[in-house]
């Protein structure tokens, strides 16, 4: 089982480490969070990705790639997140662990370094960001943003969450628009790295077979104690507890299989203490292949190709996802929600209870079983009063009872329906 530590390296910045010996590797990571913002959101989702392939000491990513393959091919990594209402922008590193490298250099000091030089000394020319790199970036962005769009699945969930969170920070894209995208100079993305270093919530993690993480923390404990750092981003998430108005809104494309996505306020977030009721509650409704909706919806009636819903914890949402025909559109949203009332009424055995607990049993200890999921755990609980392991909450997930679930589930109310009407 690992073991989590944390220390406070500065305001606003933290270095985490994740011992756990099962691996021959080692992963290291800077994520950072600042809250979701139209006007800089774009500018802050090309910045990994930039400062991820070059540095002030490897100007190019052959140089870079060059050096890592000496690292017994260490690799890295950059990705653009959403929890809650921040934005998290990701680096990560993953090498070799110390012990087996061949002359038992120190690999996780080398590409500690490395991270550290990619944070702190990118690749600058005349005082800001090479604008021909800032344009690479730009291009592959928008092309992520087109593929999104070209999957209905993800464009029809996110356009019920856009709709949905409409007035709160949550509905921002988290990569922002092709449009911003497009106009973004090589200043603005200058300009958010600087904003970035002064006053982003930081989360530094090692973890992994690392037997001295000191290093580490040491390295970015003298650089961030160069910086003035000051304001710091307030990464709050505004929770709604329900919806007393529920809405419907749809679009029309050409498409053989319409979309129906169908948003709900959970009523449980963050620290509350009835967040692992209600997870067990949606796993019930629509989580796992024991749940409601595949059971009903997909296979006794036949309503839909595909039927789920997930929890978002740190905002307090449920979505149901589901692709129909257009003939079927009204019949399955009536009967998800026939479904969602029949967890509410507490109509599911304790033999249901027991299945659905056993998938998320599995679910949970597979977190253990790669280094990357373990980071993304404990990351999703960066703004938890208590950070649990995996085999925490399977523990903490057999004391619910069917009385816990059903008064989750009771809180469950529908707020906005987003149906994608295929016209062929």
């Amino acid at each position: 089982m690992e073991k989590f530590t944390t220390y406070s390296i500065t305001d606003g910045v933290n270095f985490n480490v994740i011992k756990d010996s099962r691996f021959k590797t080692g992963r290291a990571s800077i994520a950072i969070f600042w809250p979701l913002e139209e006007e800089d959101v774009s500018s802050n989702a090309v910045l990994p990705f930039l400062i991820s392939k070059s540095c002030s000491k490897y100007k190019d990513f052959t140089s870079l790639k060059r050096y890592l393959d000496e690292l017994y091919g260490s690799s890295i990594s950059a990705d653009v997140d959403k929890l809650g209402e921040s934005q998290v922008l990701s680096i990560s590193a993953s090498f070799l662990a110390d012990e087996y490298s061949l002359e038992k250099e120190s690999i996780s000091q080398k590409v500690t370094k490395l991270l550290c030089d990619m944070l702190f000394s990118p690749l600058l020319t005349d005082g800001t960001f090479p604008q021909d790199l800032v344009d690479q970036e730009k291009r592959q962005l928008i092309e992520y943003i087109e593929s999104e769009f070209n999957e209905k699945r993800i464009y029809s969930k996110n356009r019920c969450r856009e709709i949905m969170c409409k007035n709160e920070k949550f509905g921002i894209n988290k990569l922002g628009t092709k449009n911003q995208v497009a106009a973004l100079k090589s200043r603005d993305v200058y300009s958010a790295w600087q904003k970035i270093l002064n006053s982003a919530k930081i989360e530094l993690t090692v973890l992994g077979n690392v037997k001295e993480p000191k290093f580490a923390l040491d390295t970015f404990k003298e650089e961030f104690l160069k910086i003035k750092r000051g304001n710091i981003a307030d990464c709050s998430t505004k929770i709604v507890r329900e919806c007393k108005s529920p809405r419907e809104c749809s679009e029309s494309m050409k498409l053989s299989q319409s979309k129906l996505v169908m948003g709900f306020r959970t009523g449980s977030a963050g620290d509350d203490p009835d967040t692992m009721a209600m997870r067990l509650a949606i796993s019930i409704f629509g989580a796992t292949p024991h749940c409601k909706l595949f059971l009903n919806v997909r296979e006794k009636y036949s309503l839909c190709y595909y039927c789920s819903a997930n929890y978002d914890r740190t905002k307090g949402l449920m979505f149901v996802q589901s692709g129909v025909e257009r003939k079927n559109i009204k019949k399955a949203k009536e009967e998800i929600l026939n479904q969602l009332e029949e967890v509410k009424k507490g109509n599911f055995t304790e033999e249901d209870m027991n299945n659905i607990k056993r998938s998320l049993n599995n679910s949970y200890r597979t977190i253990g079983d790669n280094l990357s999921s373990i980071e993304s755990f404990y990351l999703s609980q960066m703004f938890y009063k208590e950070k649990l392991s995996n085999l925490q909450y399977i523990e903490k997930l057999s004391s619910i009872t069917k009385e816990d679930v059903i008064k989750a589930a009771n809180k469950i109310t529908l707020d906005t329906t987003f149906i994608l009407e295929g016209t062929e």
